[in-house]
């Protein structure tokens, strides 16, 4: 993970489903995991979620904090 992945989950947004157009830092836990159970899509957008998702899951948020704040 390095602090070019950090800010894509600041900026990308989601494409499709029923958070289109938040970006992937605020998607709610429960549809992160719900990616972890079913499986993550492929390409830059699977990716991101499951960095999320880990982020998420550990308890590390507040990581972004100061990315958010820029």
């Amino acid at each position: 993970m390095d602090s070019e992945q950090l800010e894509l989950l600041l900026t990308r947004e989601m494409p499709y489903g029923k958070y289109k157009g938040r970006v992937i830092a605020d998607l709610p836990g429960n549809y992160l995991n719900w990616f972890a159970r079913e499986g993550f899509p492929k390409g830059e957008i699977g990716r991101l979620l499951a960095l999320m998702q880990e982020i998420d899951h550990n308890g590390l948020s507040s990581l972004l904090d100061p990315l958010r704040k820029r």
